[in-house]
């Protein structure tokens, strides 16, 4: 067992209600993105705050979503507005703000949370600044996608690429990301919605979020039919939301001149991809580059829960089954054949 000691000044403790089985954990697994210190997993969650150090303006009861990258409030970054690019976060070292952890397993050895959260546990101790409050009427399950793969895809629309209405666009990777992506794209009012996917069951789910077309990815001519159905020109936006090589080089294809590459699926570290200078250059072709949606999760969490809230964001489409917290590692190894909706932790369940 680990145990997570009480919260200090600036910090809360949360009892986690729900966490997200995401992608990125099964980074971790797979060594992809390797630490040289034993990790408790779980990076998407939401919880009831259970105690507050001094100085923190939360009471015992509420509900909150969890930020995996905690801003510093210091650096050039943050102090520009783009908490999103700090360069000082815990989160990088697995940890607290001072770079401490707050967690121990029971041979005395220190235990760190991944980016900060390791939100499989029952119990988090984070900043104030990894919290953000959200009305208890957001169902826990929604309110834990919320704090990654919801605000990644949504922000990837809305903040990085700034989709206007009536722009087209195909989404390359259907996952949890790939989910809220077509979901923000439709809240945008995008008139051409195209998933691209290997598995048929998640073209389905994405046309059931507002996908205007679905095509599979190992066709050979996939870019062609994706062109025709935006027009025959390519789209505006090709959001990645994979993060493979060869699946990111292939990206400026679907593109029209002038349009815009959005990379947001996250690779391994030391992944290489080639692009073409000349093709960029001649078609005025751009290549963005998405981290956590480009988004400020203090202001973002608690938009996206009103727009949940107001029914103009159907994010309980995204959730699939729920699953008790001894299944955690299992379904983060499942995902090594995606298909379906989003598993979620249930700490309710038995």
């Amino acid at each position: 067992p680990v145990q997570v000691r009480g919260p200090r000044s600036g910090e809360v403790l949360v009892r986690m209600t729900a966490a997200g089985v995401c992608h990125s954990d099964l980074h971790v697994l797979n060594g992809d993105w390797p630490f040289d210190h034993r990790i408790a997993l779980g990076h998407e969650g939401a919880g009831i705050v259970e105690a507050v150090g001094e100085n923190v303006d939360l009471e015992p009861g509420d509900q909150v979503v969890l930020s995996w990258y905690a801003p510093c409030g210091r650096c050039a970054a943050c102090v520009e507005g783009k908490s999103w690019l700090c360069a000082e976060s815990g989160a990088i070292t697995n940890g607290l703000p001072d770079g401490s952890t707050p967690m121990s397993a029971d041979d005395g050895e220190e235990v760190r949370p991944y980016l900060g959260l390791g939100t499989f546990s029952e119990y988090a101790l984070v900043p104030r600044s990894a919290v953000v409050k959200i009305p208890n009427a957001v169902p826990a399950p929604v309110a834990a996608l919320i704090g990654c793969s919801i605000t990644t895809g949504i922000g990837a629309v809305l903040n990085t690429a700034d989709v206007r209405a009536g722009q087209t666009a195909v989404v390359v990777g259907t996952g949890g990301v790939g989910q809220a992506i077509i979901l923000g794209l439709k809240l945008a009012g995008a008139s051409r919605i195209i998933a691209v996917d290997l598995s048929e069951d998640r073209l389905e789910i994405a046309k059931q979020l507002g996908a205007t077309g679905a095509f599979l990815g190992s066709d050979p001519d996939v870019v062609a039919r994706v062109r025709e159905a935006a027009g025959g020109l390519g789209v505006d936006f090709a959001f990645d939301a994979i993060g493979v090589p060869k699946v990111t080089e292939g990206m400026p294809a679907y593109v029209k001149s002038g349009g815009a590459v959005v990379l947001v699926g996250m690779p391994a570290r030391d992944a290489e991809a080639t692009i073409k200078p000349w093709q960029l250059i001649v078609t005025g072709q751009r290549i963005l580059g998405c981290n956590y949606g480009s988004s400020r999760p203090q202001v973002d969490f608690a938009k996206i829960a009103r727009l949940y809230l107001s029914g103009q964001l159907p994010l309980d489409l995204m959730v699939g089954e729920l699953i008790p917290q001894d299944r955690a590692v299992e379904a983060v190894h499942a995902l090594k054949q995606p298909a379906g909706k989003r598993k979620v932790v249930d700490f309710t369940a038995v």
